[in-house]
């Protein structure tokens, strides 16, 4: 849960949607959402409809999905699809204010609670429609019962359902550096901020990678920061060196520290790492495109020019993934980093496990869809096991092999040349769809996930650390009502206008010190005191619910 609905934008939803997302009219109809049935094989009628989904720049066209096509043969539908790969918070904004949506939305939390609270009678309740038309979302309930606490607001409703996919770690960011240009300059692994700086230092002024080229070196680089909050990949998680836990990310700056819940927007802790990051991009040493480039420029500049790195230290989700098959063997994992050589806080890191290994409002249906049954059973198509293995790598065959006695094995890349990472998001929804990967399922991991666990083992006496109990904010599992998910935000949209904006600018040009003050009072005049009393009050009720 990372991003929260911005201001109301009055164009309208045509024009939005043609400025960033494709369209896949798989039956070459004119995109009404109405219940027009179009002929399929065999003379058979299928039920059109009208979905959009939130998918990764990476992701292929959803009409070279055959395992979607397959679903959608199964449930008698035939769907058009919006595919969004950019700016969903402006182009939901104006969606959601006109009030015309497609039957389906798809994507994690791409409707949060605070939306359903926000827009009441345009979104369906699916719990009936769950009883009568999806078997396979009523075992994940039974086989899960955290996925329905997780799928259920206050009042008992089911706006959104979650997701389940089990093999994911406790972390979602990995710590790395290249090995290879720490022994070219006879350099030590970093401990804390101060040698990390030193050593980013030598990385610009001494030819790491050894080309003759001094100037071609990126010391640090770190994964696009949204005007909605923080994610994954970016240098918040060095705020685990003075001893705050990050959980899922804590994208708008919520975590919790013995027990209570705190913001570390207005932490002195965050100033502190605010200013080392400027000092680091003052110095020159971190890329000076971090702050305008996309996700897909991030990854391409890490992997470099054939056997020569670009990128020194950074932040992602495993080694091949992050830098490429030929690249990745220069660099390894890093243990967490103290904020200094005489620090005596215990680290931490982020905990991501809730959201690693489930997900919230992965799929919404409208109120207005006029063949509710026909959606639903589309639904429970992707809650099957074995289709929701397919949602997560990729088609049978081609991404995932049947080894003919009920167990399957996820394939390597069918280019050489690919990382299994982008061959997964290349291929399919992956990590953005909604499934359910049941414990008894049988199937072999490709050689990423296998070698991710060794890759965060550096950060296992960390993680290990964390007292689950009482530094963990379990966001995915508190429900909030109407009326607090609304007042929360509107702070929260504030919040992230006012912090975001400011983030990158005391990292370029300095200032925080100056600024702070009046930073954190305008923090608190947009109401974030209001917000942490409102979690507050519900961390705790789930604690005692918990006992």
């Amino acid at each position: 849960m990372k991003k929260v609905l911005s201001v109301f934008l009055t164009v309208s939803l045509g024009a939005m949607l043609a400025a960033g997302c494709s369209s896949n009219d798989n039956s070459g109809g004119s995109g009404n959402t109405d219940t027009n049935t179009a002929s399929g094989s065999g003379g058979s009628a299928k039920v059109k409809l009208t979905a959009l989904i939130t998918k990764h720049p990476l992701t292929q066209e959803l009409a070279k999905m055959k395992w979607l096509q397959d679903a959608e043969e199964r449930a008698g539908v035939d769907i058009q699809w919006q595919e969004v790969t950019a700016d969903w918070d402006q182009k939901k904004g104006a969606m959601l204010a006109g009030g015309d949506i497609p039957d389906l939305i798809i994507g994690p939390n791409a409707i949060t609670d605070a939306d359903y609270a926000q827009f009441p009678g345009l979104f369906q309740d699916m719990t009936e429609l769950i009883d009568k038309d999806a078997p396979n979302v009523q075992a994940m309930f039974t086989e899960k019962p955290e996925t329905k606490v997780i799928a259920s607001q206050t009042d008992g409703k089911i706006f959104g359902l979650p997701k389940y996919q089990r093999y994911w770690p406790a972390t979602a960011t990995r710590q790395f550096i290249n090995q290879k240009w720490l022994d070219n300059l006879g350099l030590k692994m970093p401990t804390n901020w101060d040698e990390l700086f030193d050593v980013l230092k030598a990385f610009k002024d001494k030819d790491a990678n050894g080309d003759g080229n001094a100037a071609d070196e990126i010391p640090m680089d770190f994964s696009p920061v949204g005007t909605g909050g923080f994610g994954f990949f970016q240098p918040t998680v060095l705020l685990g060196s003075e001893g705050i836990t990050l959980s899922d990310g804590s994208g708008q700056g919520y975590f919790v520290e013995g027990g209570k819940v705190k913001n570390f927007l207005t932490d002195e802790r965050y100033k502190k790492l605010v200013e080392f990051l400027n000092k680091c991009y003052a110095a020159g040493l971190i890329n000076s495109e971090v702050f305008t480039q996309d996700y897909t420029k991030f990854q391409s500049v890490a992997r470099g020019t054939g056997d020569k790195a670009k990128v020194g230290f950074t932040w992602g989700w495993e080694v091949t993934d992050r830098f490429g098959n030929t690249l990745a063997p220069q660099y390894t994992s890093m243990a967490p980093l103290k904020e200094s050589a005489d620090s005596t806080v215990q680290t931490s890191w982020d905990y991501d496990y809730n959201t690693l290994n489930y997900g919230a409002n992965m799929v919404t249906m409208s109120a207005q869809t006029e063949n509710k049954d026909a959606a639903m059973k589309f639904i429970n198509e992707l809650y099957d096991p074995k289709v929701s293995m397919q949602v997560l790598f990729g088609s049978l065959g081609t991404n995932i092999g049947d080894n003919g006695d009920g167990s399957f094995k996820v394939l390597p890349p069918m280019d050489a040349a690919m990382d299994p990472g982008t061959w997964k998001w290349t291929s399919t929804w992956a990590d953005n769809g909604p499934m359910y990967i049941a414990d008894s399922l049988n199937l072999t991991l490709g050689t990423d996930m296998q070698s991710v666990g060794k890759q965060t083992e550096p950060l296992m006496a960390a993680i290990n650390g964390i007292d689950k109990s009482s530094s963990v904010l379990p966001s995915m599992f508190m429900k909030y009502s109407k009326d607090d998910n609304n007042a929360m935000s509107l702070v929260n949209t504030n919040l992230m206008n006012l912090a975001m904006a400011k983030f990158s600018q005391w990292i370029i040009k300095g200032g925080v010190d100056k600024e702070w003050d009046s930073f954190v009072d305008n923090a608190g005049k947009v109401g974030l005191q209001q917000n942490l009393e409102i979690m507050q009050k519900y961390y705790d009720e789930y604690k005692t619910k918990m006992k």
